[in-house]
This record gives structure tokens, C-alpha cells and sequence, in this order.
């Protein structure tokens, strides 16, 4: 169970902004493009101002909007007929560099382990690179968890939003971090089990 299967329930209260958006001419692959963009820019503003309050609280508002965004853009593509090869490659690609350009800021946090937040990233691809192999392989695409791109964007807004309103959050956050780079492998592994399950 993850974040990720709450995603039916949130779609239907967005489906009229994506029919809004598609009587506006809008495509999917244009909001997954404009997504990534806004994500390099809300990342950037907070590793240039790591201190500050107001850039930590960025992040927890811009991940909602982005998973809003996320949800938005495949309801698009499936119901509306805009899937196509470049919208999968920019699906995949888009995700894996905004939760890059978002998540390494937090690594220029005072008390905030460095090393912890890199390995989490580079887990993160990892996850997301083994759920795309599973197709190669003739299963499909995996989301088991429980450290799933919607877990890794609740953790890190959580955190954003806590520094942002001034919690004290140097006594337990690095433990915690290594708590998520743990769950990550264990993601790791559930994707390829949960693959060759599928075959066998």
C-alpha cells in the first residue's frame, strides 16, 4: 500500500481542470513539460536561499501542484487521446529530473546529511528505472512501494514544511533519511520481484 493508490480517487476531482485544459488546446505533453520547468525552477530558488523559510515552503506547495500536474497530464493523454512514444519518453524522463532538481537542494540544509539526500536520489532512479525495465522484460509497469515517487514527494514535502515553519529538525532528521534510503532499495527489490512475478 502506497501513496500511489490514493491516485484514482484524487484524478476524478481533477478531471474538469483537464477537460478545461483540453478545450484550451493545452496537450498532455505540454503540462509534463511545463511541470519539469516550474520543478527546476522552485528547486533552484531553494538551493540558492537553503536558509530561508519561505524557499523550504516552497517545496511542500509545489509538490502538491506537481502532482496535481502529474495526474493531470496522464488523464489527458488516456481520455482524451494524446498518448504517443514521445509522451512515454517524456514521462519517465521529466519525473526522474524534477525529483532530482527538488530533493538534492535539501542537501545544503544546516544538520541536513548530504550523503543521505544524494543516495536517496540516486535510489530514487533506480526505483523509477527498475519500474520502466519491468516493461522490457514483458510485465508492466511496476509501482509497488513503499517508497514510490509519491512516497519520496510526501516525505520531502513534509520535511520542507516543517523547516519551513521553523521545527527544529536537526535530533531525528538524518536517521529518519536513512529510513527512506532503506525503504528505497526495499522498493528496488519489490519492483523486480513483483516483475518476474508477472511472468512467472
Amino acid at each position: 500500500m502506497t501513496i500511489y493508490d490514493l491516485k484514482p480517487a484524487f484524478q476524478n476531482l481533477l478531471r474538469p481542470a483537464c477537460r478545461g485544459l483540453v478545450r484550451a488546446g493545452v496537450t498532455a505533453n505540454q503540462v509534463t513539460i511545463a511541470a519539469m520547468l516550474l520543478s527546476v525552477v522552485v528547486g533552484s530558488v531553494f538551493a540558492l536561499n537553503p536558509a530561508r523559510s519561505w524557499a523550504a515552503l516552497l517545496i511542500p506547495v509545489w509538490l502538491f501542484l506537481r502532482m496535481a500536474l502529474n495526474a493531470i497530464d496522464g488523464m489527458m493523454a488516456r481520455e482524451h487521446d494524446m498518448q504517443s512514444p514521445l509522451g512515454g519518453f517524456l514521462n519517465e524522463l521529466t519525473d526522474v529530473i524534477s525529483d532530482a532538481v527538488l530533493y538534492l537542494p535539501f542537501a545544503l540544509v544546516a544538520g541536513v546529511s548530504g550523503e543521505l539526500v544524494i543516495a536517496i536520489v540516486f535510489a530514487a532512479l533506480l526505483v523509477e528505472m527498475t519500474g520502466v525495465v519491468a516493461v522490457q522484460i514483458g510485465a508492466s509497469r511496476r509501482y509497488d512501494g513503499p517508497m514510490g515517487k509519491s512516497d519520496r514527494a510526501f516525505v520531502f514535502g513534509l520535511l520542507g514544511l516543517l523547516i519551513g515553519l521553523g521545527v527544529d529538525v536537526t535530533s531525528w532528521v538524518n536517521p529518519a533519511l536513512g529510513i527512506v534510503a532503506i525503504l528505497s532499495v526495499l522498493t528496488i527489490i519489490n519492483r523486480v520481484r513483483g516483475g518476474l512475478g508477472e511472468l512467472s
